[in-house]
């Protein structure tokens, strides 16, 4: 809370100028149409002004024509104010969808650098409210915002020059209230900001409940608990609505004080005008002048209160914008480093510990591991002993808090997050399809490969025959996270996936310890099959599994506490064969 009141208006907008450089001769021509939609209501007066002092002084030499001429002049400049106002409601409109787009794209690419522990931290709904719906408003921001002030400007330095050519004192008399009604409204713009900020707050918080509730419904129905998620959503909705009672309060004490200065001046000009007029230092068509000119400069003073609303808007978009590109990846590439070429899997992790940053919990302490290219490397203890974390470190999903994790010699940090990650497959128990084709999923592994190459990783992975069976076999919609697809043909997708990687790392975090035994059967035999000629670490819920694997690590108290095959483990009669006597047991049903 107290960062976001740092975040002052010159800060925001200096972030926000640079948008416009693209864009800079459609924003400079927008402005010179804004100039010229100004002239026609800054020459009227002046029109008037002669018309009525020349018919005081002479009627009889003010012709039919001089009339019609003067009309005529008129007549082109709302011409030419109508073709500028059109080129500004469309042309500058599209200027502000451009910038609202790149700020989108700017935003989406930085939240693709942020780190795990960021999105470990932060809301899924708040992140959409501020890359979809915050960044709305400030197409008309950055659309009306420089043609707001600028005629605003324009008009009070060409109506002060001009007025104060014809009486000097009136004039100071009515500007001397602008300043006034300035500061006077200053206040109550900064209430509605807060305001602003505060609703595009809480509609982050609803979007992060509604998307809660939404993609947990079965959960929800299962338990019968819809009235507990519609009284969770009643409370949430509830205050957004006191929120935004909250604003148009602070809005309309802010209009009526706009108002309340508006009958002030225009008192100022009868009063003090008709005083003069009578004392003989105004004419009357000057008095008319001063009348049309101060109308002009209230219309524009109140377009700028009523763009306050939208100026307060766009600001609160750019401030909540700001906030997530001052985000800095905690994990980035270091300066120099090189690509990791020619990966042949060699494996070493030297007096590495690890603890997540936010708690300070040791979650690793001092481990010492080598593995050869090829070496199959089993995970096994009880929860919470670091096995997932173990295998985080290694595509840097985590930084270690000390030590050194190499792959072939070289430490993971010199080398590209994008050719570690690119050497690495990950095959995990959660697994994540994107809405769209079993195709495209597969093809997600490595874009742009083509169909054959598709089939055939989806072959290797057992998985061609099932997708055959679908509807539209290779181009079946999965629904949104997969929901169409049983967990093992999702897994197993998730395998081909992998096998079209070719990666030579392979990490299996217990990616088949929520299948049933059919499944686990089948998704087993794709997975020896991927670990062939790869050196792979696989986290082990079943240790019936793993019994193959060249090595065996035991992790307990965030340490490696046992270290063998399947058989010197047991013989070993400590915590791996405690851990395997119990999954007998459980297994034959004796517990």
């Amino acid at each position: 809370m107290n960062e976001k009141k740092r975040m002052k208006t010159g800060k925001l907008l200096k972030r926000f100028l640079p948008y416009y450089g693209k864009y800079k001769g459609v924003l400079f021509f927008d402005l010179f149409c804004a100039a010229l939609t100004t002239i026609g209501e800054l020459v009227l007066p002046l029109m008037l002004r002669y018309i009525t002092n020349q018919g005081m002084r002479d009627l009889a030499s003010l012709t039919v024509g001089t009339v019609v001429r003067i009309g005529a002049l008129y007549l082109v400049l709302r011409i030419i104010d109508s073709l500028a106002a059109y080129y500004m409601a469309y042309t500058g409109h599209v200027m502000g969808v451009y910038i609202e787009t790149d700020m989108r794209q700017d935003m989406f690419e930085h939240l693709q650098m942020l780190s795990d522990s960021y999105y470990s931290n932060t809301k899924v709904g708040q992140i959409m409210s501020r890359i979809t719906s915050d960044l709305f408003d400030v197409t008309e921001f950055a659309h009306h915002c420089p043609e707001e002030f600028f005629i605003a400007v324009l008009k009070g330095v060409v109506s002060f020059v001009i007025l104060s050519g014809i009486n000097l004192e009136l004039t100071l008399l009515i500007f001397v209230m602008i300043p006034v009604m300035i500061l006077s409204c200053t206040w109550f713009n900064m209430k509605v900001k807060e305001a602003f900020r505060k609703q595009r707050n809480q509609i982050g918080e609803l979007n992060a409940q509604i998307e809660d509730s939404l993609l947990g419904n079965r959960v929800v129905r299962a338990f019968a608990n819809e009235p507990v998620e519609i009284e969770k959503f009643g409370k949430g909705n509830q205050a957004f609505m006191k929120i935004k009672k909250h604003t148009y309060r602070y809005m309309a004490a802010f209009q009526i004080t706009t108002r309340s200065f508006d009958g002030l001046m225009y008192v100022i000009v009868i009063v003090a005008g008709g005083i003069f007029m009578l004392k003989g230092k105004i004419a009357p068509g000057d008095l008319v002048a001063y009348t049309l000119y101060v109308t002009t400069l209230l219309t524009t003073i109140r377009r700028i209160i009523e763009f306050a609303e939208q100026f307060q808007r766009g600001m609160t978009g750019i401030e909540r914008f700001q906030e997530i590109m001052e985000v800095m990846p905690d994990i980035k590439d270091k300066k120099g480093a090189k690509p990791l070429e020619d990966v042949k899997g060699a494996i070493e992790f030297e007096h590495v510990s690890f603890e997540y940053p936010d708690d300070h919990n040791p979650v690793l302490q001092d481990i010492n591991l080598k593995v050869r290219p090829g070496e199959r490397i089993a995970l096994v203890g009880p929860s919470g002993g670091g096995k997932t974390t173990l295998c985080n470190l290694l595509p840097r999903f985590y930084d270690t808090t000390e030590g050194t994790i190499r792959i072939d010699g070289k430490d993971i940090r010199d080398v590209t997050l994008r050719s570690l990650r690119g050497s690495i497959g990950v095959v995990q128990q959660d697994v994540y399809l994107f809405s769209g084709s079993v195709y495209e999923n597969i093809s997600y592994g490595r874009p742009g490969a083509s169909r054959d190459e598709v089939m055939e990783a989806a072959k290797l992975a057992g998985a061609h025959e099932f997708i055959m069976e679908l509807k539209d076999g290779y181009d079946t919609y999965v629904g949104e996270r997969g929901v169409k697809l049983s967990g093992g043909q999702k897994q197993r997708i998730s395998i081909a996936r992998v096998f079209l990687k070719n990666p030579a790392v392979l990490i299996l975090d217990e990616a088949t310890s929520a299948l049933d035994n059919e499944s686990e059967y089948l998704v087993s035999q794709s997975l020896d099959k991927l670990a062939v000629g790869r050196t792979t670490l696989t986290i082990a819920h079943r240790l019936t599994t793993i019994q193959g694997a060249d090595r065996i690590l035991v992790l307990s108290g965030n340490q490696i506490v046992e270290e063998g095959n399947h058989r010197e483990l047991l013989e070993k009669k400590g915590m791996y064969y405690q851990l395997y006597a119990t999954a007998n047991r459980l297994d034959h049903g004796l517990e």
